[in-house]
């Protein structure tokens, strides 16, 4: 059975979008998460949409989180510049949470970057670390494929062996090492906040093979995956993860650390867009 409705509204919004973006068409779209909507000043002669006025579009609640489209082009590369997300913990059902990615992908976007922060799993990591996302565990309770299906845009089963691109991860690595950048790969496992974890969730997450830990991200790897899109996710180490430092986790630590790697998470994305539009 498929599902008309919300099949309608996100054309909707995808008309809406393309009316804007007159003759553009972005064939990358970036994510950003938490405290790094400054890496958005990389876009060269940019179209703001706010986010408000696309319909449908669901509006953001958490700090450090925008709410806008933004179009145009990073090194030459077309993008779609998503400034903040919305998430389930906000009140969001998944099927809302994921409505920009089904938009991006019936736009037609090859690459789906998504960025975001996280708490460190990993004993190894600390604050200020980049993590390329190689798998992830979904501990949210909820799948956002669940309910009627939609044959226009996904298969009922989709595989996700390879939800997070090889090719874009290494892509990604090169990118780094240009830029002089360490980076890890690791695992990030996702909870529905809006409460941090507590320590011995964390000790579960740690023994389950989670690197990083955060409140987002794996719907939207989920879908962007079931419409055929290309995923990568960078991983932002906002802060350690409950239990592993003794003090207490908060919002404006985690704004903080992101607004001061910010500046790094930049120039790793220029330099993907550059390899992206050379390949």
């Amino acid at each position: 059975m498929s599902d008309d409705g919300y099949y309608g509204k996100v054309m909707e919004a995808l008309n809406y979008l393309r009316s804007a973006a007159g003759d553009f068409q972005p064939r990358t779209a970036v994510v950003l998460g938490s405290g790094l909507g400054g890496v958005s000043e990389e876009v060269s002669a940019p179209r703001v949409v706010s986010a408000r006025d696309i319909p449908h579009w669901p509006h953001s609640t958490a700090p450090g989180h925008a709410g806008q489209v933004i179009l145009g082009k990073i090194e030459g590369r077309p993008v779609a510049l998503l400034k903040g997300r919305v998430h389930c913990y906000e009140g969001y059902g998944m099927r809302d949470v994921t409505f920009p990615t089904r938009v991006l992908g019936m736009w037609g976007v090859a690459q789906y970057i998504a960025t975001n922060a996280s708490g460190g799993v990993d004993v190894c990591l600390k604050p200020g670390d980049v993590v390329l996302v190689q798998d992830h565990i979904n501990h949210m309770g909820a799948n956002p494929l669940t309910g009627p299906t939609e044959p226009r845009w996904n298969l009922r089963f989709p595989d996700m062996t390879y939800a997070y691109s090889r090719r874009l991860l290494d892509l990604c690595e090169g990118a780094a090492a240009e830029e002089g950048i360490q980076t890890a790969r690791g695992v990030y496992i996702a909870f529905t906040g809006p409460s941090y974890e507590t320590p011995a969730e964390i000790r579960m997450a740690r023994v389950m093979g989670a690197s990083v830990v955060g409140m987002s991200t794996v719907p939207e790897v989920i879908v962007s995956n079931a419409m055929g899109m290309e995923t990568a996710v960078i991983s932002c180490v906002a802060n350690l993860a409950a239990g592993m430092s003794g003090a207490s986790l908060t919002e404006e630590e985690v704004l903080v650390a992101m607004q001061a790697a910010s500046g790094k998470v930049g120039r790793l994305i220029c330099s993907l867009m550059r390899r992206l539009e050379d390949d």
